[in-house]
């Protein structure tokens, strides 16, 4: 098997629902971070042999295989095939594993792996809506085996199980905020932006000509504990969660180059960090988000590592007991854990929080000179992506 590299790692700001990037086609935003990738490493994008892509809504503007259509759309060779995935909210993440998988095994010597979600312009569900008349995704079948939760559901009984209360979580929401707000403050995502310039649209919602640029995470919000208690709960009504301790409805992109040390080397590209370790995770889709707890366990068992030899950990944060759990059961640093803020602070666009997730990672290794970092997430139907990078 080949060794994976990483050569670069880009995203663009995650925009708030209807915000900077509402006026974006998806696929525009996603061909933004790909031509942003190649422009920065410089490489002949000819030399990529297969992009990988996550998305979720995979319907309307995102449809049609929006990997492919990402790539063209931003006049890059037709020669590189692409294919897009759907692993729910671990979809790049995915896509990333995949596409790593696609170079270890030796089928591609150079990939592309990316993810994209506008929930500004696909709305979360669209793909699986009645409206569509299509039918329901999950036969009667599936009801005689499982109960069937909504992810609000499920976060709630996460935080039943593992003992997680409103002020718990309150406090997990504030410090994302305040962690999100540092890391801007002090510059730690300045090298990993992909500034994007957003359509200005007239009042019939068409473009003026113009353009405004969008260059910083609009997710980001002041707040107090005090705030965050007089939020209303979002699934029970004595419930845990809040607005302000949930990932947020955003849109966004990312973009990430993988090859072998030895065309590296032969293209005078510099690796940054190894792939060493993936997994993709099966779990009780009933209480559906702990994907990351099994993702986790799993990958220390396979590379021999310790808790304490990870650097750095990017779990999503789809809801705050999604990760308080998880640190309950696997004990990490908590400093270690999403030091610069997570979805519910940065927001959560869907088929690319993955990609973000490692470009954070990449990114927060480089500036801290850690050696290894963590990415996983929890996914709908009871799933979880895990990713281990080495520098």
């Amino acid at each position: 098997m080949n060794e994976v590299v990483i050569i670069d790692a880009v995203r663009t700001p995650v925009g708030r629902r209807n915000g900077g990037l509402s006026t974006v086609h998806p696929a525009e935003l996603l061909g933004g971070a790909l031509t942003a990738l190649v422009s920065r490493t410089g490489i002949d994008p000819g030399r990529v042999e297969q992009v990988v892509a996550g998305c979720v809504s995979q319907v309307g503007q995102q449809s049609y295989n929006i990997a492919r259509t990402s790539w063209l759309a931003a006049g890059l060779p037709l020669t590189t095939a692409a294919t897009t995935v759907d692993t729910q909210c671990g979809s790049s993440q995915q896509a990333a594993n995949l596409a790593a998988s696609l170079v270890a095994s030796g089928t591609v010597d150079m990939a592309v792996a990316c993810g994209v979600e506008s929930m500004s312009r696909v709305p979360i569900g669209s793909n699986s809506s009645k409206k569509l008349g299509f039918g329901v995704p999950v036969p009667k079948s599936y009801f005689a085996r499982y109960e069937f939760t909504s992810q609000f559901e499920g976060a709630e009984r996460i935080a039943d199980k593992w003992g997680i209360t409103r002020q718990d979580a309150d406090a997990f929401g504030l410090g994302s905020q305040q962690r999100a707000a540092r890391a801007w403050k002090e510059g730690r995502f300045d090298t990993q932006i992909v500034p994007v310039d957003a359509p200005v649209l007239d009042e019939d919602g068409k473009p003026t000509g113009e353009t405004r640029r969008v260059s910083r995470d609009e997710g980001m919000r002041e707040t107090t504990l005090e705030g965050l208690a007089a939020l209303k709960a979002v699934a029970r009504e004595d419930g845990v969660h809040t607005a302000g301790t949930s990932s947020q409805i955003s849109d966004g992109a990312a973009a990430v180059l993988l090859t072998t040390p030895a065309k590296a080397e032969q293209l005078g590209l510099t690796p940054r960090a190894r792939v060493t370790h993936q997994c993709l995770v099966g779990v009780d889709p009933v209480l559906m988000l702990t994907g990351p707890i099994d993702a986790t366990n799993l990958l220390l068992e396979r590379s021999g590592l310790g808790i304490g030899d990870i650097d750095l950990f990017e779990i999503n944060e789809a809801f705050a007991s999604v990760v308080l759990a998880w640190e309950k059961e696997v004990k990490p640093d908590p400093e270690a854990v999403n030091p610069n803020g997570g979805a519910i602070a940065l927001g959560h666009p869907l088929g690319g929080t993955g990609v973000i997730l490692l470009t954070k990672a990449l990114h927060e290794l480089e500036r801290t000179g850690g050696r290894r970092a963590l990415v996983t997430m929890c996914c709908g139907g009871g799933l979880g992506t895990g990713t281990l990078l080495e520098r």
